[in-house]
């Protein structure tokens, strides 16, 4: 059964068992769809050497053009904005957009960004295409149909498939920091904190800002600490500049 026909809900309850230590159990069985997303993840924990990075992005400048953008009519997300940031800076970095196979790894020619998506039935990844090419508002349109189609169940496996990397964002729900699981046939995913006012240095002076915690876990068969460094760091100089993503 095709993931777009399965119900969102479809968790097998068996009746109780009698009473222990624990009190009674009720085992809930998972639907294919989260069984299939459980064995990806035990898959690429179990044979993916992960290496995880962290650094903090001053996105006061971000955060202050989004709201002008805003005060216009409809905006890009923060998510939005990091999806373009990534999908520019792995094109100066195709290590990172790459997969590791037999003992070497292929290089991607398309960027395709998976965006983790939070539903009733786990975490589903539906694909931007080409992200690299597409506008920000584009990138915006694309994110705000794929999260719907995923939460209503009318996702298709075509629309989950392809990714070259993966963002997860947990900052809407005030996540500051996570590290994320690479997914299988992937080097790198990237996990998004929530933005928090903090007092930042700029220019010698303590001053108000927004700060953001960027996390990205690496397959280190494929990418070094170096490597993986250079391309978090574009990332994290492209959102504390915005302009660099028109």
């Amino acid at each position: 059964m095709p993931i777009s026909s399965l119900p969102m809900s479809e968790e097998v309850q068996t009746p109780a068992t009698p009473a222990g230590n624990k009190g009674e159990s009720e085992f809930v069985e998972y639907s294919r769809a989260r069984q299939s997303m459980s064995r990806r993840i035990a898959e690429s924990k179990a044979t993916i050497p992960h290496i995880y990075l962290q650094v903090e992005a001053d996105v006061t400048a971000l955060v202050r053009r989004r709201a002008a953008l805003r005060a216009s009519g409809d905006a890009p997300t923060v998510n939005d904005l990091v999806i373009k940031a990534a999908a520019l800076a792995l094109r100066h970095h195709p290590r990172v957009n790459s997969t590791y196979r037999d003992g070497g790894i292929e290089l991607h020619s398309k960027i395709n960004i998976g965006v983790a998506v939070d539903t009733e039935d786990g975490s589903l990844t539906p694909v931007v295409g080409d992200a690299d090419l597409k506008s920000l508002n584009e990138i915006a349109a694309d994110v705000r149909n794929l999260s719907a189609r995923a939460r209503s169940g009318e996702i298709t496996p075509p629309e989950l498939a392809g990714a070259t990397f993966a963002i997860s964002n947990l900052g809407t729900l005030g996540i500051t920091s996570s590290e994320p699981v690479v997914n299988p046939g992937q080097a790198a995913k990237l996990a998004v904190g929530a933005v928090t006012a903090r007092p930042v240095v700029r220019g010698g002076e303590v001053v108000p800002g927004d700060v953001m915690t960027l996390d990205l876990s690496c397959d280190h068969r494929v990418l070094h600490g170096g490597e993986a460094a250079r391309f978090l760091n574009e990332v994290k100089t492209s959102l504390e500049d915005p302009g660099l993503l028109e």
